[in-house]
């Protein structure tokens, strides 16, 4: 939702369409930008009705306008993906099923998720990792919610990036590995602006790259 992350998208979709294309190829493709300021105002209020019919609308603006198919670039969002695609005809590309997709063919069975609040403390992305996936989603403690939530919000969103930050976002995901994951899920699509592999040991699994990557699959298949 915030341009931040969607520069990201729309950087990676290009480059993806141009590597497998050739010479002067880069993506057809229609991009609704939202004013951040409205949705995060809506999700601290927690008005998931209006939440719901400002995607919705988004979604219908890119059918009409010729899209194929629709991503929401965002992973807290996804909490509205279900009742966004009743609204349109074309199929919305869910960035839980890509990452789900994808930890599957690594073969991996346990992993830890870094998110918003709403994404790590709600069921509509671990269940459906877990049910559609067979996936053991694990997160971590209140505090560490609160301050990863915190930084996304306060800084991530913002273009701000903070060594100390790092730092304790590498701890965070450092304790998930010692409790069991295999890998974790970067499940905010501005958390890759701050955490690299280079960062952990474990296996991340940048949602942004995912998604973006699956989105060309989709549209050059």
């Amino acid at each position: 939702m915030s341009w931040e992350s969607s520069l990201l998208y729309y950087q990676i979709i290009n480059q993806e369409v141009n590597k497998r294309l050739g010479g002067q190829h880069s993506a057809e493709c229609i991009m609704y930008s939202v004013n951040f300021a409205e949705i995060e105002e809506l999700q601290s209020k927690n008005d998931w009705e209006h939440l719901t019919y400002h995607m919705a609308r988004a979604a219908r603006s890119l059918e009409r306008a010729g899209a194929n198919f629709v991503l929401i670039c965002t992973n807290t969002m996804h909490k509205v993906a279900p009742a966004v695609q009743t609204e349109i005809e074309i199929p919305l590309l869910h960035i839980a099923d890509a990452v789900g997709d994808c930890i599957v063919n690594q073969q991996m069975k346990t992993v830890g998720l870094l998110g918003t609040k709403f994404t790590m403390e709600e069921d509509f992305y671990k269940q459906r990792l877990s049910e559609k996936y067979n996936l053991d989603v694990m997160i971590p403690g209140r505090r560490d919610r609160q301050y990863v939530h915190d930084v996304i919000y306060k800084e991530l969103c913002h273009g701000q990036i903070n060594d100390d930050s790092r730092k304790r976002f590498v701890e965070i995901i450092d304790q998930l590995y010692k409790s069991g994951v295999e890998g974790v899920i970067l499940g905010c699509t501005e958390i890759p602006l701050l955490i690299k592999q280079v960062d952990v040991y474990p296996k991340i699994f940048d949602t942004v790259y995912i998604h973006a990557i699956k989105a060309v699959d989709i549209a050059l298949s």
